[in-house]
C-alpha cells in the first residue's frame, strides 16, 4: 500500500500524494464518519441500559400473580370445606366442592406457607368463599378464594315446563337428584306439599321445584292455637301456643307459649310451627 506505480505517467510527487491519501484510511466523508460513531456509541449505551434493567429485575423481590391456585392448596381447601359440611342436613347424599380462582389482578408476594381457613360466619352452602393467608414469607397477606359447595339429594323436579299461574298436578313433578344448595329457596321433596299449589315462578323441564316457585299458603291465622316443635341435634320437644301473626308459608311467625314467652318459628303445616335450636 506504500509503493504506487506511476501508471499515469505523471511525476512521482503526484504518486506520493495519492499514497498519502490511501494511508489515511478514510473512505467516507467526515459527516458520515461522525454519524457512524454516534450510532456505535448509541448502541453501546442501549446495551448498557438493557444490562442495567436486567440486573434490577433480578435484584427486586419477585411478585406472583395468583390467578390459578396451586393443586396442593386447592386440595386443602376441598378437605376443609368437606369437613365443615359433615352435618349438612337431612336429605343430603353427597357433597362436591368446586374451587374457583383468585382475581388475576392480585399481585401476591412469594409465600413459603399458605394456610386455608374458614372466615367467621362462613356458611359452606352454595357459592361461598374460604380464606387464604400467608403465614411465612417476606410479607403477610390475606385473600378470599371463591368456592362452590354442591349438596346433592333427592327432590322434586318439573316433569314438563310449568307456566306461571298453573296448578301443579301429580304428573307434573317427579323425583330426581338435584343440587340442594343451588338456590337459597328450599327444594321441595314431598309431593303432597306441592300438588294443588299454584306456580308463582315459571319452571323448565328438569328444574328443581323450590318453595319460591310456589305461591305461599297460609297455615293458620293470628289467634289460632298451634303446635310448636323445638328441634335440636338428636332431640325434639313439642308444646302448644297461640299465634300472634298469620302463619304464611316461608315467612316466620310469632307464637306465645303457655308460659307467656314469645317465640319466632317457621310455619311448616296446618297449625304447626317449628323452631330450630
Amino acid at each position: 500500500m506504500t509503493d504506487f506505480q506511476n501508471i499515469s505517467g505523471n511525476k512521482r510527487g503526484i504518486g506520493a500524494h495519492f499514497a498519502a491519501t490511501m494511508r489515511c484510511g478514510r473512505s467516507y466523508s467526515g459527516g458520515m464518519e461522525s454519524s457512524g460513531l454516534f450510532s456505535l456509541r448509541l448502541a453501546r449505551v442501549g446495551a448498557w441500559l438493557l444490562l442495567l434493567a436486567a440486573s434490577l429485575v433480578h435484584a427486586a423481590p419477585a411478585a406472583s400473580v395468583s390467578g390459578a391456585v396451586d393443586d396442593g392448596i386447592a386440595q386443602q381447601v376441598r378437605e376443609l370445606a368437606l369437613a365443615g359440611t359433615q352435618h349438612a342436613g337431612p336429605g343430603v347424599t353427597r357433597i362436591e366442592v368446586q374451587v374457583g380462582q383468585l382475581d388475576a389482578r392480585l399481585h401476591l408476594a412469594p409465600c413459603q406457607h399458605i394456610e386455608p381457613y374458614l372466615p367467621p360466619g362462613t356458611r359452606l352452602w352454595g357459592k361461598t368463599h374460604i380464606g387464604l393467608r400467608c403465614t411465612q414469607g417476606p410479607s403477610r397477606w390475606n385473600v378470599y378464594l371463591p368456592v362452590a359447595v354442591k349438596a346433592y339429594g333427592r327432590a322434586l323436579v318439573a316433569a314438563a315446563p310449568l307456566a306461571v299461574g298453573s296448578v301443579i298436578a301429580a304428573g307434573d313433578v317427579t323425583q330426581a337428584e338435584v343440587d340442594l344448595a343451588e338456590d337459597s329457596s328450599k327444594a321441595m321433596a314431598d309431593t303432597e306439599l306441592v300438588v294443588g299449589r299454584t306456580v308463582a315462578r315459571a319452571l323448565n323441564a328438569g328444574q328443581s321445584v323450590r318453595l319460591a316457585n310456589l305461591k305461599p299458603r297460609q297455615w293458620f291465622a293470628a289467634g289460632d292455637m298451634v303446635k310448636v316443635t323445638a328441634v335440636g341435634e338428636g332431640f325434639s320437644v313439642a308444646s302448644e301456643g297461640q299465634a300472634l301473626s298469620p302463619g304464611m308459608e316461608g315467612q316466620p311467625a310469632r307464637i306465645r307459649t303457655e308460659s307467656g314467652r314469645v317465640l319466632t318459628g317457621m310455619p311448616v303445616g296446618e297449625h304447626k310451627v317449628e323452631l330450630v335450636l
